[in-house]
């Protein structure tokens, strides 16, 4: 029985609200069970100095942590003068997930900063970054189209986030902070709406893991992120 008493291809209750952020292109605030990431996009007329001239866009991404987003108070980074390994690798990570879905000449040359802010960490805050994101950034586009910015969608497929492990010797979806912490294994996996393949990060905490366990972390991945998506479609509605 896993803490939570889900299943073990059970999703913890997962809401994305939208329109959260008054003032942003788009917005919206991911809740994965008690992990909450409030993301919002925002709509840059520039692109990094590397795209200049070169007629297409940029789509990149910011992630970090507030002070009390866990059970002890950290400090700001910005405080400290220098971002962790661990937000830099996020979040790249967030914006590759987001490029690959995306037409950037179809963006134009203009730049969407996605700003990932985990307000609440209860695991799994990167796959519900990712997730939130992709609402964010497809209703800051749908606005940009409505205001005859865009001839046509930049996006061209959906991508989400889902974390996976094997916890007391069973492949489970979807990990909390009290499974993600005892884990015999951990995997995040970044999927399209076609069934194509962003990232895969998989590491054996305690012990190696099997192929046939790697392939039911996989099939629970791809479950998970089709539920996922259901929900960003309905979202941005």
């Amino acid at each position: 029985m896993r803490p939570s008493e889900r299943a073990s291809d059970e999703l913890r209750t997962v809401l994305l609200e939208t329109g959260v952020n008054r003032y942003a292109e788009g917005s919206c605030l991911a809740s994965f069970g008690h992990t909450r990431v409030l993301v919002t996009a925002s709509v840059e007329e520039t692109v990094p100095s590397f795209l200049k001239g070169r007629g297409q866009g940029w789509v990149t991404a910011e992630y970090g942590m507030l002070p009390r987003a866990t059970h002890t108070r950290g400090r700001r980074e910005a405080a400290l003068g220098k971002q962790s390994g661990r937000t830099q690798e996020i979040q790249r990570l967030i914006g590759r997930s987001l490029r690959a879905v995306c037409d950037l000449k179809a963006l134009g040359e203009r730049q969407v900063v996605l700003d990932c802010d985990v307000i609440q960490a209860d695991g799994g805050t990167r796959t519900a970054a990712i997730t939130g994101a992709w609402v964010a950034l497809k209703l800051a586009t749908d606005r940009l189209k409505r205001e005859g910015l865009l001839a046509q969608d930049p996006l061209r497929d959906q991508v989400a986030a889902i974390s996976c492990g094997i916890f007391s010797g069973v492949p489970v979806l979807d990990l909390d902070y009290e499974e993600d912490s005892q884990a015999e294994a951990d995997s995040n996996f970044v999927l399209t709406g076609s069934g194509d393949i962003v990232e895969i990060q998989a590491t054996g905490e305690k012990r190696g893991f099997s192929v046939g366990e790697f392939d039911a972390l996989f099939a629970l991945a791809r479950k998970g992120v089709g539920e996922l998506m259901a929900i960003q479609r309905a979202a941005v509605v």
